[in-house]
C-alpha cells in the first residue's frame, strides 16, 4: 500500500525507530524475516491511526492487530491467537515504517537529538570522547540520550505498580550496577545488574527496554533507570561507570566469612597432604553458612578449595598445588578488602547481589570456539558463547569420565552431543535458546526438559557485529583497561572474564618454539596495536598448532578475528586462542582433525625473562607450602624462601623479596597464625606482581 495510514494525525516515532535488530531482540529473527517477506510479497495490511496514536491493521488473511502508543510491542493485540509478539504485529510495524517513514522528519532508526552533557569517555579508554553523531557519519548516527531522564511516573506506567514497588524494596537495600553509555559502535544504552543486562533499545521509549532475565524483567528495568540516574549524577561523561545505587552501608555476615577464612588457614597449616576426610564436615558447614549469608564469591572459592582437596584425595590430575595456593590466599584477601573498606564495592568483592541462578529469556548466542581439557580420569570441553544482548561471554562446560569413553582427542569430543547438537556446532555456530540458565560466574546450562527450545545454525564468523564489551578493535585501550582492574583475588569470579574477540588487521609474524612446543604469532589490530597469539602443544589436541598456524597464515582465507583469553604479559598482551575466523570460516583448533605431523618451523627458545623466572620460582615455593602444609615443611625451606626473595629483589621486586624473607622468619617448629598471615601477604604480592606483568 502507499500513502499515509487512514486517519494518521500522529507520527509514531517509536515504531519508526524499531530496526530489524531491535525487532529480533524483542521477538526473534525468524519472525522478523517472515514479516519482511510478507510485506515484500504484497501482504501488507490496511492501516489506520486514531487520534490517540493507536495503529490498527487489517491483514489480508482477515486477522486484525493493533499497537497502542504505550507499553511497547508487548501491549499490542492480535486476533490470530498466537502468544506473545506474533508475526502480524511485526508486519504492522514494518508496513507502518514503509508508509510513514519516507514522509516522517526522521528516518527509521534512532534520531539524533540532545545528548548527555559533558565529554564522554568512549571504548578507547577513559578520556576518549565518544564520536558525535555528525562525526560518526550517516551509517553511524546515534543519540547519546540517558535513560536516567525517565521519571518514576513514566516508570510506573511502563513496568506496573507491583514491579516498581519490588524495585523500590531492592533500591532500599542498595545494589551495584555497571552503566554503559551509547556510542557510534554500540548505540544502545545498557546496564549490567547482578540479575542480568537491561538494554534500552529505542531512545526515550522506556517501553522498549529489554531485560535478558526471564523473571523480574520489569523490576530490572526500573533498577537500570535508577542506575543511569546515579551514573549521570556521580560519573558524568564516562562511557562505562560502576555505581552503587540506593541503600546504605551493606551489611554482611562476617561471622560466616571469618569461619571460612579460619578453615582456609587450617588447611594451609596442615597442607593438602595432611588434610584428611575430617575436613569434609567443616567445609560443608562453612559452605552452607556462606550460601545462607549470600556471599557468592567466597562460596565459590570454598567450593573450589573443597574440589582441590577431593581431587588430591582421589589422586586426580585435577589437583593443582598452584590452584590450591591461589584459593587459600583469595578467601583472606576478600575479607581484608571488606574490613579495610577497599576501593572495590563490597558487593563486587563478596558477590552479595549475585543470585545462585538466573533463567534467561530468549537468547541469541555466538560460538567463539572451545577449549579442551584432559586429566588422568576425565576429558572436558568448555564452549565459549558471546551474549550480544548482554555484552559478555558465557561458558558451557561438559565433562566425560575417561573410563566411559576411553582415549579420545579434541576432534572426537567435537562430535559429542550437547543440548541436542554437537560441541562442534556450538563452538562455531549461532545459538537461539529459550532454556538457558546462567550461574553467577557466567557458566550456562540448558534447563532439563526444554532442549527442544534450543536451535543451532552454522556460523559465518560475523563477529564484527559483536558489542564493544566483547569485540576489541584497539588493543592498547584494552591493555589500559586490564591494568586498571582490581587484583584477581578481589574481582568477581567470572569464568570468561578475560575472553575477547580481537579484530585482525594484519598477521605480522608466526613462529614456533620447538623446545617448548609453542606457537607464537604477532597480530595487529586496525589501530596498529599488537598482541601475541600463543598456544602450547597438548596431546589431547594433536592438530591444534598446525590448524592454528594454517588459519593465521591464510590457508583458509584472510584471517579476520581471533577469540581467546587475553592477559597481560612481559611483552604486551597475550591471547590464548580458542578460534580464528578466516573469511567466513570459523576455525576451532582444539577440535581439529589430524595427528599434528605438520611441518612447523622450529626456532631457538628465547632466554626466560629474569623477573618472570623469579616470580615463577617464588609462586612454585608457595604452591609447595600449600601442598605440604606450613607445619610440615622440610628443614631447608626457609633458606629456599630467602634465596628466592633475594632473586626477586635482584630482579627489582624488593617488596616481594621482603615478604618472602618475612615468611621465612615465621617458620619454626610450630608455625601458627603469624605464619599464615605472612604466607598470605607474600602470596598476594606475588600474584599481583605476576598479573601486572
Amino acid at each position: 500500500m502507499t500513502g499515509r495510514p487512514e486517519g494518521a494525525t500522529v507520527v509514531r516515532a517509536d515504531l519508526l525507530a524499531l530496526t530489524p535488530e531491535v525487532l529480533a531482540t524483542l521477538a526473534n529473527r525468524g519472525l522478523v524475516k517472515r514479516a519482511g517477506r510478507a510485506v515484500d510479497g504484497g501482504e501488507a495490511p490496511a492501516l489506520r491511526t486514531d487520534d490517540g496514536g493507536t495503529v490498527y491493521a487489517e491483514h489480508p488473511d482477515g486477522v486484525r492487530s493493533s499497537l497502542p502508543p504505550a507499553g511497547g510491542l508487548g501491549a499490542g493485540s492480535c486476533s490470530c491467537g498466537a502468544p506473545g509478539i506474533c508475526r502480524h504485529l511485526l508486519v504492522l510495524v514494518l508496513a507502518y515504517q514503509r508508509t510513514i517513514g519516507a514522509a516522517a522528519p526522521a528516518a527509521p532508526g534512532a534520531p539524533v537529538g540532545p545528548g548527555v552533557s559533558g565529554p564522554v569517555a568512549g571504548p578507547g579508554g577513559p578520556g576518549t570522547p565518544v564520536p558525535t553523531a555528525e562525526a560518526a557519519g550517516p551509517a553511524g548516527r546515534f543519540e547519546t540520550w540517558s535513560p536516567g531522564e525517565v521519571t518514576d511516573e513514566e516508570l510506573a506506567e511502563a513496568v506496573g505498580d507491583s514491579a516498581l514497588a519490588a524495585a523500590r524494596r531492592r533500591h532500599r537495600r542498595g545494589y551495584v550496577a555497571r552503566v554503559r553509555r551509547p556510542t557510534a559502535e554500540d548505540p544502545v544504552p545498557q546496564v549490567e545488574l547482578p540479575t542480568g543486562t537491561v538494554r534500552f533499545l529505542v531512545p526515550h521509549q522506556i517501553a522498549f527496554a529489554h531485560a535478558d532475565a526471564a523473571d523480574g524483567g520489569p523490576e530490572s528495568v526500573a533498577l537500570a533507570v535508577w542506575a543511569y540516574r546515579a551514573a549521570d549524577r556521580d560519573r558524568p561523561g564516562v562511557w562505562e561507570a560502576q555505581v552503587r545505587v540506593g541503600g546504605g552501608t551493606t551489611e554482611v555476615d562476617l561471622a560466616a566469612l571469618d569461619r571460612a577464612v579460619a578453615l582456609a588457614g587450617e588447611v594451609l597449616l596442615a597442607g593438602a597432604v595432611h588434610t584428611g576426610a575430617g575436613a569434609a564436615a567443616p567445609l560443608a558447614t562453612a559452605r552452607r553458612d556462606l550460601d545462607a549469608a549470600g556471599l557468592r564469591w567466597p562460596l565459590l572459592a570454598l567450593e573450589e578449595l573443597a574440589a582441590q582437596l577431593d581431587a588430591y584425595a582421589a589422586r586426580s590430575a585435577r589437583y593443582r598445588p598452584a590452584q590450591l595456593a591461589e584459593v587459600l590466599a583469595e578467601l583472606p584477601a576478600r575479607r581484608r578488602a571488606v574490613v579495610n573498606r577497599g576501593a572495590s564495592p563490597i558487593e563486587r568483592v563478596l558477590g552479595t547481589d549475585e543470585p545462585a541462578e538466573t533463567p534467561l529469556r530468549r537468547q541469541r548466542l555466538t560460538g567463539l570456539g572451545a577449549r579442551v581439557r584432559e586429566s588422568a580420569d576425565e576429558f572436558g570441553v568448555e564452549v565459549f558463547l558471546a551474549q550480544p544482548a548482554g555484552a559478555g561471554v558465557l561458558v558451557l562446560r561438559r565433562d566425560w569420565p575417561r573410563a566411559d569413553i576411553g582415549r579420545v582427542t579434541g576432534h572426537d569430543l567435537a562430535g559429542r552431543r550437547v543440548a541436542g547438537t554437537t560441541v562442534r556446532a556450538l563452538a562455531g555456530g549461532n545459538v537461539v535458546t529459550e532454556s538457558a540458565v546462567r550461574g553467577p560466574s557466567g557458566r550456562i546450562r540448558f534447563a532439563a526438559g526444554r532442549i527442544a527450545r534450543t536451535t543451532v545454525s552454522p556460523g559465518a564468523g560475523s563477529w564484527g557485529e559483536l558489542p564493544p564489551g566483547v569485540l576489541v578493535r584497539d588493543l592498547a585501550a584494552l591493555g589500559a583497561a586490564l591494568a586498571e582492574l582490581p587484583p584477581r583475588p578481589l574481582r568477581p569470579r567470572a569464568d570468561a572474564e578475560s575472553v575477547r574477540v580481537v579484530e585482525i588487521a594484519e598477521v605480522r609474524a608466526v613462529g614456533y618454539a620447538a623446545g617448548e612446543q609453542r606457537l607464537d604469532a604477532v597480530v595487529a589490530d586496525p589501530s596498529g596495536g599488537t598482541a601475541t597469539v600463543s598456544a602450547a602443544h597438548r596431546s589431547v589436541c594433536p592438530a591444534a598448532l598446525d590448524t592454528l598456524a594454517a588459519a593465521l597464515t591464510g590457508a583458509h582465507g584472510t584471517p579476520r578475528y581471533v577469540s581467546g583469553a587475553v592477559r597481560r604479559g612481559p611483552g604486551g598482551l597475550v591471547i590464548e586462542p580458542f578460534a580464528v575466523v578466516a573469511e567466513q570460516t570459523v576455525v576451532v583448533p582444539d577440535l581439529a582433525a589430524g595427528t599434528g605431523d605438520g611441518a612447523l618451523a622450529g626456532a631457538d627458545t628465547e632466554p626466560p625473562d629474569p623477573v618472570d623466572a623469579a616470580l615463577r620460582e617464588g609462586l612454585g615455593l608457595f604452591a609447595q607450602a600449600a601442598h605440604a602444609g606450613l607445619r610440615h615443611l622440610p628443614g631447608g625451606f626457609p633458606d629456599r624462601l630467602r634465596a628466592s626473595g633475594a632473586a626477586l629483589a635482584t630482579a627489582g621486586l624488593d617488596r616481594c623479596g621482603a615478604a618472602l624473607r618475612a615468611l621465612a622468619g615465621t617458620l619454626g617448629p610450630a608455625p601458627g597464625d603469624a605464619a599464615v598471615r605472612a604466607w598470605v601477604d607474600a602470596q598476594l604480592r606475588l600474584l599481583v606482581a605476576a598479573e601486572s606483568r
